[in-house]
């Protein structure tokens, strides 16, 4: 991690007073003053600001339900931002580790852990997504056979990684896939025929959402 962001997790201290105090050499990495923003802090170093020991403070995983007319943001935009849902402190140090579209429902996983949401979100590891899509119009066998296959999309040279389905009904699925590209699920269904009326996020990895819409949890 690096020295600013160690020593803004571990203190009550603005970024711009974080950078004072490093410009100043105040702080010390296993007794050797850095003055460098960026200089890299390990699991077992031992971080000093003057003569105050800096601990940082545990990462945070939370797990929310978002409602539907939400943006997946820290700051409020067309529509509220969901980080108004939470009663946390620091919030300013969270992010969203893959975000949804405004109207769609469902588990947002929001962490203050950059390597945690990078294991989650990027595209060589193929973390399983399930969502519950309610359809326009029934699935039929020849939908489900393409959505297995891959599906091309416009403006895309690969085709999509296989998807798993759920039937729950003529109109309801479940669908699991392993990548995040924008609008993927939407763009899926519209490629075969179909239109997504409702989309909403079950699960992420081995994390499945147990909480009421609107509401949060630690995990």
């Amino acid at each position: 991690m690096r020295l600013d962001k160690y020593i803004g997790k571990s203190t009550q201290l603005t970024t711009a007073q974080v950078l004072e105090v490093i410009a100043r050499g105040e702080v010390s990495v296993n007794g050797v003053l850095i003055d460098e923003p960026a200089f890299q802090v390990h699991e077992n170093n031992v971080v000093y600001w003057l003569d105050t020991y800096l601990e940082r403070r545990p990462f945070r995983y939370i797990m929310l339900n978002k409602p539907p007319n939400m943006v997946c943001s820290n700051i409020d935009e067309h529509y509220p931002c969901v980080f108004n849902l939470l009663d946390v402190s620091h919030q300013h140090e969270l992010h969203i580790a893959g975000r949804l579209d405004a109207d769609t429902t469902g588990l947002v996983l929001i962490t203050d852990d950059g390597s945690w949401s990078y294991r989650l979100t990027h595209p060589d590891n193929h973390c399983p997504k399930v969502y519950r899509v309610s359809l326009s119009k029934p699935i039929t066998n020849e939908m489900i056979k393409r959505l297995k296959v891959g599906i091309s999309l416009q403006g895309k040279c690969k085709p999509t990684l296989p998807a798993q389905i759920e039937v729950v009904t003529s109109n309801e699925v479940l669908l699991t896939i392993t990548e995040g590209k924008f609008h993927q699920v939407k763009r899926m269904f519209a490629a075969v025929g179909n239109r997504v009326n409702a989309l909403h996020r079950e699960a992420i990895g081995e994390i499945n959402l147990d909480v009421q819409e609107g509401q949060w949890r630690y995990i």
